[in-house]
C-alpha cells in the first residue's frame, strides 16, 4: 500500500489480463468544514406583499395550465370528429361504388339474359320453319299418292 499526501493507492490483485487497484482519498480538515457547513441557512422574512405575489404567480400558473388542458382536450375533440367524418365519407364511398359495381352487374345480366333468350327465340323460330316446311312436304306428298 503506498501512501502520499492526501491519496492510498492499495493493490487488491493481479490478473492474466491486468491489475487492480483501490483509490483512497481522505479528506482534508480544513477543507470539510468549508463546504459542509452544519448549521442550516438562516432564512429571511418573507414580507405579505411576497407572499401575495406567488399566490397570485401560482394562481396564473394553475389558470394556464388548466387553459392549456381544455386546448389539449378540445383539439383531441376535434381530431376525433374529424377522423369519424372521414370514416363516414369513405363508408359513403364505398356503398356509392359497390352500388355502381352492383348495378353494372346486374345491368350485364340482364343483357345477357335477354341475348340468349333472343337466340333461343330465334333457334326455335328456325325449329318451327322446319317444321312447317316438313308438314308441307308431307301434305304435298299425301296429295301427290292420292
Amino acid at each position: 500500500m503506498e501512501s502520499s499526501g492526501d491519496m492510498q493507492v492499495k493493490e487488491l490483485n493481479r490478473r492474466a489480463s491486468g491489475q487492480a487497484f483501490e483509490v483512497i482519498l481522505s479528506p482534508s480538515a480544513s477543507n470539510a468544514k468549508g463546504e459542509f457547513p452544519l448549521s442550516p441557512l438562516k432564512k429571511k422574512e418573507t414580507s405579505l406583499d411576497e407572499i401575495k405575489k406567488k399566490l397570485d404567480a401560482a394562481e396564473k400558473r394553475r389558470k394556464s395550465q388548466g387553459a392549456e388542458t381544455l386546448k389539449h382536450l378540445a383539439e383531441k375533440r376535434e381530431h376525433e370528429k374529424e377522423v369519424v367524418q372521414k370514416a363516414m365519407e369513405e363508408r359513403c364511398n364505398f356503398i356509392k361504388i359497390t352500388q355502381e359495381k352492383l348495378s353494372q352487374k346486374m345491368e350485364a345480366n340482364k343483357e345477357n339474359r335477354t341475348a340468349q333468350m333472343a337466340a333461343l327465340n330465334e333457334k326455335f323460330k328456325e325449329k318451327d320453319k322446319k317444321l312447317e316446311e316438313v308438314r308441307k312436304n308431307k301434305e304435298v306428298m299425301k296429295e301427290r299418292e292420292s
